[in-house]
């Protein structure tokens, strides 16, 4: 199956493709001034490469610039490209316009007047450079870089065009251009505006060509092969229609059947609305019988409700009755219970006077006893003057041990300071014997006065850092020999020894924001990448002069340090030599060697940058003071010596403190005995005092306790009061007996009546029971009969709603037409005669079998797919003849103008060529319709018997090579031909210059040569220079 197709690419209205280009426009008219619009007027440099100051004025044709070589004629080239908006990469000199500022200058300026429309007419170009931007004048105003682009475009300058501008480090690129390259800048350079657009269409126009022969040529053969396959599967399509009007004519009998069905549900529903109506009939009759016996039995309820009346209202006197009594009987309770408490007080009267009279006895002899115990008691006097004595005793003890407390924490205050001083001094001893301070203390002498504290901060701090900190760099490098150390150290710049290296921008700006307080300086270290270290290699001739290693391999340090060390001091360009090496100074040199050092000097040799001339300065060897300082032995011994007098006053000190610790617990012990003397002297007082104090207390007591008994109210008195109370309650609870046998009486005749009216309820009861039995009998048969009734009225709806779906079934399968009605009758009229019918069709369908069950789909599907194909196709092919005749037509335009243009190369090429006594062509190399392969071969011929060959990079002539750029195919450039021809070729092709700038159309050219021959001819158009 064909993939599917692309989205259709949009029409080119013929019209619109064929219409003729906008015409070139007029060629630039020479003033009266004669010059061209465009022509470089004036050029003035300032503070440029190596020009302070430069003004010239150039000619309107060729301008000859000469002069020797670094004298400047390559400036004035830079010039002219970077005010016209150049890129810097193309001059090959540097990426950076801000490296042609001059050497010791912060900026510069560039300023180029182009010739206007008129003579008076100047456009002043300004480009001012600084080590960071440029900023553009026009005519003295600020303006974009884009506005300057824009107008030197209106005069077609095209400096990136190397036919155009030639710059001297770039001739290489030029010979390597391919011939598709040449003819591309060729036609932007000399040829018709038209030119390279008409190219860009051909080409364009010709890949959509190829791609649409390629896509016309695939969907023939997709059809073709379409149309194979559905000739071979017309036979089974045919039995699959035969089988598909079989199934069609099954589905036809399938749609009889539920109308069927529709005609039995409409007869059942028939039947039950006949079963409705006599059902309902039947329970109308029930129910009127069933309501005619309710009458009787309501009238004997209404009768017995009057005897219920009656019973309820002499029960509620009963009632009233027993809570009469009920109460009666409480009362004559409770009175009971309070006379039997009046006997039992009466009772505890008698006992609690039996009990008064023993506890007087007892309290008069509790009394006297107490009595006499008081006055047996002894008195008892205290021991005041050996009291005394014992308090100035613990006193005076007292003093002695603050005086010894105070002596203590005395010595004690004093021992610390001297382990203080200890410490101190031990420590400042172990650091002056530690290498690592050895060199702190040296980069602290040469001026680095807080590199300790530095040091200290990044140990510290460590955990901070993302990548690995080294430094300061002094103590990163090891080096053996005392002498390499000398060297090193005077080879590197003293800040580098004193630096931090980090290896991660975020680490370095965290450093350099905490070394700012210290004043060290932090180096970044970004990896080997950009660092070009040059190879060790000790040479048999450097060996013979004495140079036997270099700086950067005497030392050892980490990676990184070792790396930043090369980097900033240049350590392998830096070798180290013996006493023959001095000897033999002028000879090292000779060997690409600038730098190197011997036991006694310094060398170094340097290249001016104008004369090339070598200068050379020799420095003394001063010895090491970084590496190989050594400690202060006086104040190490002076060390030692505070540090044992330390030891031996802390030892003294000890057996002081010792001393002291052991007089104050002598002291401590004995003042102890003395307090517990006194206090048992103490205790003994107390005693005494509390023992006669609690004997007194006891007596008062007892005294106190006997007036109580005194007190006590008397008892014949109560005993009397509770006797007549006895007898009123007994009055009392006889009243309540003789209304208790009235109220009983009174319920013996209630309960008779009540008794007589239960009897008449229970007779009516029985009647009105065996009545409602028969009520209920005829309501169970009105129920069962109402329930008939709902149940076929609920069946008949349920055959309703049967009917209803059926017909709705049988309506959602096919609605009865009349050409419909006539195909039912002609089935047959039953269910079961209809479902054999539709079983014989379907098995007589199903009995044709197929090896592709989908095989009319596809068939379909294919057929479809062609028709779909067969349209893209007429599309794609009016698409191709019209890009076909519209590549005719762009082609008819372009190719005959280019053909004529490379004639006149061509013409002048070899003209020229041939006056050099050497033979050269210039041809279009064609490639029918493949317009992106079409290219100018440059074919030259340096000897009589020799072939025509392509001209590149690869086949040139020693005599005359291709780096020489050919002036007749230029047409506005700045032309810079080099030196190295010989004389006779020289003088013919200044010749050529001076004929081709006498031409009229001829545009401004600049030739640039370090010499020019004698006895040169030239015309008054020439306008020499000499920088």
């Amino acid at each position: 199956m064909a993939s599917s197709r692309a989205a259709k690419r949009p029409k080119v209205d013929p019209s619109s493709s064929s219409s003729a280009p906008p015409p070139p426009p007029p060629p630039p008219q020479r003033g009266d001034d004669d010059y061209v619009p465009g022509n470089i007027v004036e050029i003035e440099l300032c503070n440029f490469m190596t020009y302070d100051h430069l003004t010239c004025r150039p000619g309107p044709r060729l301008n000859l610039v000469v002069g020797p070589n670094g004298s400047g004629k390559s400036s004035l080239v830079c010039a002219i490209a970077l005010a016209l908006a150049a890129d810097p990469a193309i001059l090959g000199r540097a990426s950076s316009v801000a490296a042609f500022v001059k050497r010791g200058e912060d900026s510069g300026h560039v300023k180029i007047s182009l010739r206007g429309n008129t003579p008076d007419h100047k456009l002043c170009i300004t480009r001012k450079i600084d080590t960071n931007k440029s900023e553009w004048q026009l005519d003295g105003t600020t303006v974009p870089k884009k506005e300057v682009i824009d107008l030197i475009k209106k005069f077609n300058i095209q400096v990136n065009n190397l036919t155009q501008f030639l710059p001297q480090d770039r001739v290489c690129e030029f010979a390597k251009l391919t011939p598709i390259q040449l003819l591309e800048e060729t036609e932007k350079a000399v040829g018709d505006p038209n030119l390279p657009i008409q190219h860009r269409q051909l080409i364009d126009r010709s890949k959509e060509l190829k791609i649409l022969q390629v896509a016309v040529k695939q969907k023939e053969q997709t059809l073709n092969n379409l149309k194979a396959l559905n000739a071979e599967l017309e036979k089974d399509v045919e039995r699959v229609r035969q089988r598909d009007r079989l199934l069609k004519k099954a589905e036809l009998m399938k749609k009889k059947l539920p109308w069927l069905k529709y005609d039995m549900k409409k007869k059942e529903y028939k039947e039950a609305q006949e079963k409705e109506k006599s059902e309902k009939k039947k329970m109308e009759e029930v129910a009127k019988i069933w309501e005619d016996s309710k009458g009787p039995v309501e009238e004997l309820k209404k009768k017995k409700m009057s005897h219920t009346s009656n019973t309820k209202r002499i029960n509620s006197h009963m009632a009233e009755n027993m809570k009469r009594r009920q109460d009666i009987t409480h009362k004559e309770l409770q009175l009971k219970g309070q006379l039997r408490a009046t006997l039992e007080d009466i009772e505890d009267l008698k006992r609690q006077e039996r009990s008064r009279q023993q506890r007087i006895l007892k309290a008069k002899e509790a009394l006297a006893a107490a009595e006499r115990e008081l006055d047996d008691l002894q008195p008892y006097e205290a021991p005041k003057a050996e009291m005394i004595q014992l308090t100035e005793e613990i006193a005076r003890l007292t003093c002695d041990i603050n005086e010894l407390k105070r002596k203590k924490t005395d010595m004690e205050s004093q021992l610390v300071r001297e382990r203080e001083n200890l410490r101190n001094c031990s420590d400042r001893l172990k650091q002056m014997e530690n290498k690592n301070n050895k060199l702190l203390q040296a980069l602290r002498y040469s001026g680095a006065e807080k590199i300790n504290e530095a040091y200290n901060w990044v140990q510290d701090n460590r955990h901070m850092f993302r990548a690995e900190v080294y430094g300061p760099v002094l103590l990163e490098v090891n080096v053996q020999d005392k002498v390499h150390a000398s060297y090193l150290e005077g080879h590197v710049a003293s800040y580098i020894w004193k630096s931090f290296i980090t290896q991660d921008a975020s680490d370095r700006d965290l450093l350099v924001r905490q070394m700012k307080q210290y004043d060290i300086p932090v180096l970044n270290f970004m990896g080997d990448k950009g660092i070009r270290r040059e190879p060790f290699n000790i040479t048999l001739e450097m060996q013979q002069v004495g140079i036997y290693s270099r700086l950067d391999q005497v030392f050892e340090a980490p990676p990184a340090v070792k790396d930043v060390l090369i980097s900033q001091a240049n350590l392998d360009r830096s070798y180290i030599g013996t006493d023959e090496t001095h000897n033999r100074a002028d000879d090292v040199p000779k060997l690409g060697i600038s730098d190197f050092w011997t036991p006694d000097n310094h060398y170094r040799w340097s290249r001016s940058r104008y004369g090339g001339h070598l200068s050379a300065f020799v420095d003394a060897v001063n010895p090491s003071r970084l590496f190989m300082c050594n400690l202060d032995v006086i104040d190490s011994e002076r060390l030692r010596s505070q540090k044992d007098k330390h030891i031996k006053d802390i030892d003294g000190m000890d057996e002081d403190l010792k001393k002291l610790l052991k007089e104050q617990r002598q002291l401590e012990d004995e003042a102890a005995k003395i307090r517990r003397k006194k206090e048992e002297i103490t205790d003994t007082m107390m005693f005494e005092k509390k023992r006669r104090e609690e004997t007194r207390r006891r007596v008062d007591i007892k005294r106190r306790m006997l007036e109580t008994i005194y007190k006590e109210e008397d008892m014949e008195s109560s005993k009397r009061k509770f006797v007549d109370q006895a007898a009123k309650l007994n009055d009392q609870r006889y009243e309540l007996l003789l209304k208790l046998k009235d109220l009983l009486i009174e319920a013996v005749a209630l309960k008779w009546s009540c008794t007589q009216k239960n009897m008449a309820s229970i007779e009516l009861d029985t009647k009105i029971w065996e009545m409602e039995k028969d009520v209920k009998k005829l309501e169970k048969n009105a129920i069962e009969a109402a329930k008939e009734y709902e149940n076929c009225k609920r069946k008949t709806q349920e055959h309703k709603q049967q009917l209803s779906n059926a017909k709705q079934h049988a309506e959602s399968i096919a609605m009865i037409t009349e050409d419909l009605a006539k195909k039912f009758l002609e089935m047959p009229t039953t269910i079961e005669e209809l479902d054999c019918a539709i079983q014989d069709t379907e098995s007589e369908a199903n009995s044709m079998l197929f090896l592709n069950q989908n095989v009319l789909l596809e068939y379909q599907s294919r057929q479809r797919e062609i028709e779909s194909i067969s349209g893209k196709l007429e599309d794609d092919k009016g698409e191709c003849e019209r890009c076909y005749s519209d590549i005719e037509a762009t082609k008819g335009k372009w190719l005959p103008t280019l053909r004529t243009l490379v004639s006149k190369i061509n013409s002048t090429f070899s003209r020229n060529f041939q006056e050099m006594a050497v033979a050269g062509e210039v041809s279009l190399d064609e490639h029918g319709l493949d317009f992106e392969q079409y290219g100018i071969l440059i074919k030259v011929k340096f000897r009589q018997t020799g072939q025509l060959q392509v001209l590149s990079a690869h086949h040139q002539s020693g005599a005359i090579s291709f780096n020489h750029p050919v002036p007749c195919i230029t047409s506005r450039s700045y032309q810079l031909p080099l030196s190295g021809m010989d004389p006779i070729n020289e003088r013919k092709m200044f010749q050529q210059l001076v004929r081709a700038a006498s031409q009229p159309n001829t545009p401004q050219c600049f030739l640039l040569t370090p010499k020019l021959l004698p006895d040169l001819e030239y015309k008054f158009r020439f306008t020499p220079s000499v920088p």
